[in-house]
């Protein structure tokens, strides 16, 4: 067993981390974001803001020959008032992209959130430290994937040998935004949610700018996309507009076409992928806003607009699924790297008749890995959108 002098500290820096937009250094340490600042300055809400700070599809990557790694860091834990205490987060350790170990670090700061007012309280707790042990004493590419949903301020990385930053993987960058749903609400952990499954079987590197409750077609995202190298690009549009009653038509069909012109900006020619919403039936002809329903202690959501308000431009996501496809029908006729994918081909109706929706709106872990099958075989599998270019 290791005692206190075999340990080497290594500085948690913006060089052992993908999947992060930007840095922040704070009182405790080092702050990944999805955000880059000025796009953070410029957010609306707290919604958001606790969002992209949570480091969904975040990793450290290095080259060890360690086999005991400590990873110390100061997370702040999400919880909703009146509802048991979430699980604390998973901190996921893959060697040679194979998962290998898994930990949870207690205490930290929990964030309260009273879900009928929006309003948040803050208890302040301890850094705590994940650890992993029996490694491979051998040369070998390590990630540890971050909570999906937990703030993860990083303090200290401590091994019994040194780390150097993991080279270049020379696959391909995928770049994705989406909902809660790519964010990875209810998934079982950071690598088990469904972007991450779909990268990990198709053998890209994930950019995850799933933002639970704000895939909201807002401009300072789409400058972010813009500006993010990427081999590929995808936006999954629906849900959040529908379930926040955000806009009405005749605002959201020039939202959508000043979205994809901000990322084509910086992406002229890159495969770029528009994706709907997938089957959710409360919301499917029903427009919003979703409401919280604590019946039988359980959170479920349920839809509180009127059906009838469609014609008034009220969105649903059938409204929006036909919008996007005549969308991208129009556009892809000057725009040939312009995709279009019905997410009901990723969970449809068969899938919710198998894999029901727990709380009515978001997939549980068998949900996450149906999607992540379906995305991989449509869009990287053969005669897809992000399929890999072979010679002819």
């Amino acid at each position: 067993m290791n005692t206190e002098h075999d340990w080497i500290t290594t500085p948690v820096t913006a060089d052992l981390l993908r999947g992060a937009l930007d840095v922040e250094r704070t009182a405790h340490g080092l702050l990944p974001h999805r955000l880059p600042a000025g796009a953070r300055r410029q957010i609306p809400d707290e919604q958001l803001a606790m969002a992209e700070a949570q480091p969904s599809g975040v990793r450290l990557a290095l080259r060890t020959r360690a086999t005991t790694i400590e990873l110390v860091t100061l997370p702040t834990k999400r919880a909703y008032r009146g509802l048991p205490a979430p699980a604390d987060g998973v901190y996921d350790l893959l060697v040679d992209g194979r998962l290998a170990g898994q930990d949870t670090v207690t205490g930290g700061n929990v964030r309260t959130i009273d879900m009928a007012t929006q309003s948040a309280e803050l208890l302040e707790g301890p850094p705590g430290t994940a650890r992993f042990t029996g490694l491979p004493a051998r040369d070998k590419d390590i990630e540890i994937w971050l909570p999906h949903a937990e703030i993860t301020e990083l303090i200290a990385l401590r091994t019994d040998a040194p780390v150097e930053p993991a080279p270049d993987s020379g696959r391909r960058v995928w770049l994705h935004h989406g909902s809660s749903i790519s964010h990875g609400s209810n998934a079982a952990h950071p690598t088990a949610i469904w972007p991450a499954l779909a990268a990990a079987r198709s053998g890209v590197e994930l950019v995850n700018l799933g933002f639970g409750g704000s895939a909201l077609l807002d401009p300072f995202t789409a400058r972010a996309m813009r500006d993010t190298p990427a081999d590929l690009i995808s936006v999954k549009i629906g849900i959040n507009v529908v379930n926040t009653d955000a806009m009405r038509l005749r605002a959201f069909v020039p939202a959508v076409h000043g979205f994809l012109d901000t990322i084509r900006e910086g992406h002229p020619t890159t495969p770029l992928l528009v994706v709907s919403s997938i089957l959710c039936p409360v919301q499917e002809d029903t427009p919003g806003p979703l409401a919280p329903d604590f019946q039988g202690g359980t959170l479920r959501f349920r839809a509180t607009g009127d059906p009838a308000e469609r014609a008034a431009g009220r969105l649903t996501l059938n409204v929006i699924r036909h919008e996007l496809a005549r969308i991208v029908g129009q556009r892809a006729a000057d725009d040939p790297n312009l995709h279009h994918l019905d997410g009901r081909e990723l969970y449809g109706e068969t899938d919710y008749a198998e894999l029901p929706l727990p709380d009515e709106v978001h997939p549980d872990p068998a949900g996450h890995r149906r999607i992540a099958e379906n995305f991989a075989r449509l869009t990287f599998g053969t005669g897809g959108p992000f399929a890999p270019e072979t010679d002819g």
